[in-house]
């Protein structure tokens, strides 16, 4: 650090403060001294840098059914931003939403020195344990409000699962079946609930939903079922991976996709466009859920209560082939 400071002309405090950054320095001279680093080849000791600074750079963070697309491009979001906010990222995943297990998993966090976490929670049981775990480290939740202080942020589910039915209503079908995620996930049951509540709006009959587990199996099963009913024009899957299932059952039945049965999905899953048809889904920015995550919790490292970001991320329906026209009765 003494060969930084000669080097750029200042003093090792200014030297400590860029390392920092410290609001109260030039931006010409933090330009010298990341050069004088650069020229230098200085590299930080993060240890160091955690005893002056009384933080360790490292934020947590815990998941569930982390396989899952939509979790695991939200951590690689959060590492992404992390890494460009010059913070290391220590995740847990959990297989189990009990209360015991939910705090072991944010006290090992701590442990760790983990300046805050970020909680990836799904379910509504996970939730539940969070707020009842009374947790003092800064921590952000995503997809569940646990109200109080503790900030949320959401991907836009009610707008998704609107604008998914209210397509195929517009393309003339009578109706829109729904293959639901399971029970208790806070984006199916919000899903699920706006499918319901625009088919009434529309003056529409309201079927049965049907519950999958997200997968693609699932989403076959509960295929078959509707591809044996010739009254069946449209269904909405609140996964791409259930539609998946669904189009392959269409497929054995001889209904064609989407000249007999229009299909949406929801995620937009790397896949989604190579389907034959392409999927017809809603795109949900996990990209930016994992950076807005990351920029909120920092704030709350900070001291800043007062929300930076937008804690809904608007979704958006991407059209392709699976849909179309409601067949000639």
């Amino acid at each position: 650090m003494d060969d930084v400071a000669r080097l750029a002309g200042v003093s090792k405090q200014t030297v400590s403060r860029v390392l920092n950054d410290h609001p109260a320095v030039r931006p010409e001279t933090r330009a010298a001294v990341l050069d004088a680093m650069r020229t230098l080849g200085y590299r930080p000791s993060r240890s160091a840098r955690s005893l002056a600074s009384g933080r360790t750079r490292m934020v947590g963070v815990i998941s569930f059914d982390a396989a899952r697309y939509g979790p695991a491009s939200i951590l690689t979001a959060i590492n992404t931003a992390a890494q460009g906010a010059g913070y290391l990222v220590s995740s847990i995943a959990l297989d189990t939403a009990e209360r015991d297990t939910v705090v072991r998993a944010v006290d090992t966090l701590s442990a760790e020195g983990a300046d805050g976490v970020i909680a990836i929670a799904p379910q509504r049981r996970v939730g539940t344990a969070l707020a009842e775990a009374r947790i003092d480290t800064p921590m952000v939740v995503l997809e569940n409000d646990l109200g109080g202080r503790t900030p949320l942020i959401t991907a836009d589910s009610w707008a998704g699962a609107r604008a998914a039915t209210g397509h195929l209503l517009r393309l003339g079908h009578t109706t829109v079946h729904h293959i639901a995620g399971p029970t208790g996930w806070t984006s199916a049951d919000v899903r699920t609930d706006s499918w319901r509540e625009t088919l009434t709006v529309a003056g529409a009959e309201v079927p049965d939903a049907l519950v999958g587990d997200w997968s693609a199996d699932s989403g076959y099963e509960l295929g078959r079922r509707l591809a044996r009913r010739p009254d069946v024009t449209a269904v909405f899957a609140s996964n791409d991976q259930m539609a998946l299932g669904l189009l392959r059952a269409l497929h054995e039945a001889g209904r064609r996709v989407p000249d007999d049965v229009s299909v949406v999905g929801y995620d937009d899953i790397p896949e989604a466009a190579h389907l034959l048809p392409p999927l017809t889904t809603v795109r949900t920015d996990f990209a930016e859920i994992g950076s807005r995550a990351l920029r909120l919790l920092l704030d709350r490292i900070d001291g800043i209560d007062e929300p930076r970001v937008e804690p809904v991320v608007p979704v958006e329906l991407i059209v392709r082939r699976s849909t179309g026209p409601a067949p000639a009765r």
